[in-house]
């Protein structure tokens, strides 16, 4: 193996900020950036997204650093003739020069130098493709100006150090994100399903909620946020919530493999049916322990909410007709028929025909068991803030 020659401070600081960038935590610039300098290249890229090869307008994603480009826009969305490249069909995660593919005259000849590379100054070229499972490879390339120097062995040598690097940098870049768009869409699930969510740690303290949970605290019916934590209006509530976190806290200390949901029912000033509350502590890992570590999750359900089940889901699950729905959904919402036509500016004559057509698409006989298939369907999972928004507009037209 050639002598690499490196100095440890610079090496660590450029290890740390490949996988901050991995980590979300900076931008792949960075790296990139530190990387035009280690091996005096014009221009460092790293290609995130090939086009597809029916795609006409040759498109992909590109992180760019050096020459003329803007340091505040790496991130760009730059045409390049992907399909002409000599570099194309290489060994992953191998290293390979202009050298390696063919002699000095056969790249100056090359349309993909004439058309892609001289403008730009790119005469030298060092690429690897970065092998990512489930990905396939990522174009990874450093380039020199004509007048500049070749690549050497020893810079092949050193760009391969770092492809190690980058390729695990990268996937993990992409289990993180995999793993928050998975509990982006959880979350968003139960928020659809009308169930509050609020994060607090072991003292109680307020972390994060949902949109719903902002609702059940704003109207200070049975729950607020006092000094930063959760606090139930009833002071005998309040207590025996404090009693149920702290439990609950406890029991996963003591025993991580089997932890077991809390639940009680908080009394509310309006009068309305309690609210039911559900206590989980989230699993943590067991050498991270220490205080701050440990957090909890609250769901918090209000039996007295509106279903959130979407009209459009609705039509398509059930095969009901636009007026059909919005009667399903009146109902749904605990309304009686007489009620449901007058919210729906109807004749009762008409809202019983329409419950009649309804029994028949979806083969219930009473208007409880319709409450109960709507309730229990996955119509609510199509309900979107968009949706939100119209039936609010219409509402108060």
């Amino acid at each position: 193996m050639p002598n690499i020659n490196l100095d440890i401070e610079f090496y660590n600081d450029l290890v740390e900020s490949i996988y901050e960038a991995a980590q979300n935590k900076s931008s792949w610039s960075e790296p990139l950036e530190e990387l035009r300098k280690l091996f005096s290249a014009n221009y460092v890229t790293l290609i995130l997204k090939q086009p597809l090869p029916d795609d006409e307008t040759g498109v992909g994603i590109m992180i760019a650093v050096g020459g003329d480009l803007d340091d505040d826009s790496n991130i760009q969305y730059l045409p390049y003739g992907h399909t002409l490249t000599p570099f194309n069909d290489q060994e992953p995660n191998k290293i390979v020069t202009v050298d390696d593919l063919m002699d000095e005259q056969q790249w100056i000849d090359s349309s993909y130098r004439r058309h892609w590379c001289m403008h730009n100054d790119v005469y030298h070229v060092m690429a690897v493709d970065i092998s990512i499972p489930d990905v396939g490879n990522l174009p990874f390339r450093i380039t020199r100006g004509e007048t500049d120097p070749a690549f050497s062995i020893e810079d092949k040598a050193l760009c391969q150090f770092f492809v190690s690097h980058l390729r695990r940098a990268l996937e993990i870049h992409l289990q993180l994100n995999r793993s928050e768009s998975l509990g982006s869409m959880y979350s968003q699930a139960i928020g659809r399903l009308s169930i509050a969510t609020i994060k607090i740690d072991e003292q109680g303290k307020v972390l994060d909620q949902n949109i719903f949970a902002r609702e059940i605290i704003e109207a200070g019916d049975g729950l607020r946020i006092v000094c930063g934590k959760l606090t139930a209006t009833s002071s005998s509530d309040n207590r025996e919530l404090k009693h149920l976190v702290k439990g609950a806290f406890e029991r996963a200390r003591n025993n991580r493999k089997n932890i077991l949901p809390e639940a009680m029912s908080v009394s509310r000033p309006s009068c309305e049916v309690n609210l039911g509350i559900v206590v989980e502590v989230i699993p943590g890992l067991d050498w991270a322990e220490g205080k701050g570590q440990a957090q909890a999750i609250i769901y918090i359900r209000d039996s007295v909410s509106k279903s959130q089940a979407s009209s459009d889901m609705a039509k398509k699950l059930f095969g009901l007709t636009p007026a059909e729905t919005a009667l399903s959904l009146q109902l749904t919402n605990g309304l009686s028929l007489e009620e449901a036509s007058e919210a729906l500016n109807i004749r009762r004559n008409t809202a019983r025909a329409h419950l009649r057509a309804i029994f028949s698409k979806t083969g219930v006989r009473r208007q409880t068991e319709l409450v109960r298939i709507f309730l229990n369907s996955v119509a609510a999972l199509g309900y979107s803030h968009r949706e939100a928004k119209t039936t609010e507009h219409t509402n108060e037209e």
